[in-house]
């Protein structure tokens, strides 16, 4: 009898362990962070520290920015722990480095606003999120440039986990700002016609594609370079119908172009100064003229002519506000969201040219990050 017990036991034993590791394997071989501990029917991470890029006062950000070891906090009730799979270097994150954005997190701060991670624990009260989701920062202030982080739940929106993850990565600010602009200024019909300049930015690139797949013209206007024809070349292959330079844009042969599309009834501005005032004088009457950005560091000068005897409308849009401003609206981020993956699934819409860098050589990815004429984005892969 005692030797039956025995064996008894063990064999129980052998089975509730195969039972574990059964669920081990099957419940979270989506992980790439090592080890996982179950506890209540959660995944509980090994993780608990993370590296990350620290800025502890505004200044140039290659300077002020820091490479440190932060211990992360418990998984409270309604957070969870992301490990971050990729964060991208944005014109905003500098800015907000440097102290000159409108939206500065308290010091010190982790630098980042955009990126993509994965769930690898949920607290007790978390029903929206999942052990294995891919997540993207609802809004700003969040510090993405770090391997892990603990969040509260309410802060992120999932994502499929069949797009590329420099798309994921990339999604959360650019093609989001490109999509409401094309969207909620002007109706749009195919065959109409968009003007924008910077046209070879992360938004630049993300209009060209959604509007390519909407059947919308556009008119792109880049700055002359070294290499203009090889980015005309790009900018062509991913949908734009004309690429110019601010030199042609200002000459009187640009009527010509006319004769082969309609004057456009939406204006896209990320420069100021007297290339917005350029693209103003090309709108039809009636039109908007949406800034988004302020490269050139100077004010938007508006003719007068243009307001008297072609009525433009001079507007504003930060993806930000929109997304603060549709905070419980979740379904029209959802519905946006959805139908931006739709275009990356089918080939239309694609991440912007990307170098991957080690959060190690932060240093060079944010020099790389300020220099001019430069069309790649700098993209932390953790």
């Amino acid at each position: 009898m005692t030797m039956i017990f025995r064996y008894c036991i063990y064999h129980n034993f052998k089975m509730q362990l195969s039972r574990v590791a059964s669920f081990l394997v099957r419940g979270h071989s989506v992980s790439r962070s090592g080890a996982v501990l179950i506890k209540n029917g959660y995944c509980v991470s090994a993780v608990r520290d993370s590296t990350a890029l620290l800025y502890r006062r505004h200044g140039e950000p290659s300077q002020a920015v820091q490479l440190e070891s932060l211990h992360l906090s418990q998984v409270e009730p309604e957070s969870v722990l992301v490990k971050m799979l990729a964060a991208p270097i944005n014109p905003s994150d500098l800015n907000m480095i440097q102290g000159t954005y409108a939206l500065l997190p308290e010091l010190p701060a982790v630098g980042g606003n955009e990126g993509v991670g994965q769930v690898m624990e949920v607290g007790d009260e978390v029903k929206a999120l999942k052990v294995g989701d891919w997540v993207i920062p609802r809004d700003a202030g969040v510090g993405t440039w770090r391997t892990a982080a603990v969040l509260k739940a309410d802060d992120l929106v999932t994502l499929p986990k069949d797009i590329p993850v420099l798309s994921a990565a990339t999604l959360g600010v650019n093609p989001c700002t490109a999509f409401r602009m094309l969207t909620d200024f002007e109706e749009l019909k195919p065959g109409d016609t968009v003007i924008q300049n910077a046209a070879n930015s992360g938004v630049g690139q993300a209009v060209i594609q959604i509007a390519a797949a909407k059947g919308i013209q556009t008119i792109n206007v880049i700055r002359d370079r070294p290499d203009l024809q090889h980015l005309s070349d790009r900018l062509t292959a991913l949908g734009a119908t004309h690429v110019i330079t601010e030199e042609t844009l200002r000459r009187p042969e640009i009527k010509e172009l006319f004769k082969s599309c309609p004057r456009p009834k939406l204006a896209l501005n990320g420069v100021g100064g007297k290339s917005a005032t350029e693209l103003l004088r090309h709108l039809q009457s009636g039109g908007s003229m949406v800034t988004y950005g302020g490269m050139a560091k100077q004010p938007v000068t508006v003719p007068v002519s243009a307001l008297i005897f072609k009525d433009v409308k001079i507007r504003g849009f930060w993806v930000t506000q929109w997304k603060r401003d549709n905070k419980h609206d979740e379904d029209t981020l959802r519905s946006m969201l959805d139908e931006l993956c739709v275009l990356i699934r089918a080939g239309k819409l694609s991440a912007p040219a990307c170098t991957e860098v080690s959060l190690q050589d932060f240093r060079k990815a944010l020099e790389n990050a300020m220099k001019p004429y430069v069309s790649t984005k700098q993209v932390f892969v953790m």
